[in-house]
């Protein structure tokens, strides 16, 4: 850890608390590139009803965004709170270099946002998941990758 990992975790933070006095969810997170600030997310999923809004989220869909790619190697995401699953892939589809969090998912839980209920079940099998969860094959099911591998300005990701 570095001084500047403090001063944008404490941004993150700030950005959380602040987001709570606005009715939101207790959820902030920044997006930097070396010591440059990238884009800031709060969480916005009751505030937008999108239960994908939440804090890294938004602020990687606003980093992209600024950056003009979908990649955000080279950058760093600080949020107050440790990324749930959903958050994670996120950060793994936007190649992050590193992820820097505040609270866990224990405070998290604690707060009443049991993201650990989440993090459990992303390790059992899917028969014993809430929501059903099956493959259906279609004669034409591969033919969107078929398209894309056959599209000559296709951007490997």
């Amino acid at each position: 850890m570095t001084v500047d990992d403090d001063v944008w975790l404490q941004r993150a933070v700030a950005l959380a608390t602040q987001n709570v006095a606005d009715d939101g969810g207790p959820f902030g997170a920044v997006v930097v590139r070396g010591e440059e600030l990238i884009s800031c997310g709060q969480n916005r999923v009751t505030r937008d009803h999108d239960p994908t809004a939440h804090a890294e989220v938004v602020a990687i869909r606003a980093a992209c965004q600024a950056l003009d790619d979908f990649s955000l190697a080279g950058c760093t995401l600080y949020t107050s709170c440790e990324p749930c699953p959903l958050c994670l892939a996120a950060v793994l589809w936007a190649r992050l270099d590193r992820v820097v969090y505040a609270a866990d998912r224990h405070d998290a839980a604690r707060g009443g946002f049991d993201d650990r209920a989440f993090h459990d079940l992303m390790e059992q099998p899917r028969s014993a998941w809430p929501v059903e969860v099956t493959v259906q094959r279609t004669p034409d099911a591969t033919a969107p990758f078929e398209a894309w591998l056959a599209h000559e300005r296709r951007r490997e990701y």
